[in-house]
């Protein structure tokens, strides 16, 4: 036991900031505008495993590429309001990933972004999302059904492919760009 918890910071982006509490898992990041788009191995918290819970506070506009990427044990994330896009591979292969609720500001969901995420079982797409990119859920094989708002107006190749356990979508508009999910 320790009084004093191991607390790990670093910058995430120009004016993005992160304050990581390796006792209880939680990483925060604050600050304002883009977070860094990492490549796999680059990002500061690749295959962190003592990772479980993120928090994204209020000035972040969006969550950057292979930032959370292989963090196996990060089972939430909550993200503010200013968020308006999740990048490529940000939670790929996060398999513990059970709860996130995605912002009514974001836009579009990045190439493979939850991609084997197996603790996902559902999600809903907000209202202000149009696209969402290939692989974006690919290889979710707990999800169970998702919800896509009619402002969709772009689902890439295989965003939905081998979610072996889906058997619900809902969805209320008219595609222009429906490959294979």
């Amino acid at each position: 036991f320790s009084a004093y918890a191991d607390v790990q910071t670093g910058k995430c982006g120009n004016n993005v900031t992160y304050s990581f509490d390796t006792e209880t898992g939680v990483l925060t990041i604050s600050g304002t505008g883009d977070m860094t788009d990492y490549w796999n191995i680059q990002s500061p918290f690749y295959y962190n495993n003592s990772l479980k819970s993120v928090i994204i506070e209020s000035g972040i506009t969006s969550i950057g590429d292979y930032l959370f990427y292989v963090c196996k044990n990060l089972t939430s994330v909550t993200i503010s309001t200013g968020v308006i896009g999740v990048g490529d591979s940000t939670f790929k292969n996060c398999e513990s990933l059970t709860s996130i609720t995605i912002p009514d500001n974001v836009t579009y969901i990045g190439e493979s972004a939850f991609s084997g995420c197996d603790g996902l079982t559902s999600i809903t797409i907000p209202n202000s999302v149009t696209s969402i990119d290939n692989y974006a859920f690919y290889y979710c094989k707990n999800l169970t059904h998702v919800k896509i708002p009619n402002s969709v107006t772009s689902i890439g190749n295989n965003a939905f492919k081998n979610c072996d356990s889906m058997f619900w979508v809902d969805y209320g508009g008219t595609i222009d760009e429906w490959e294979t999910v």
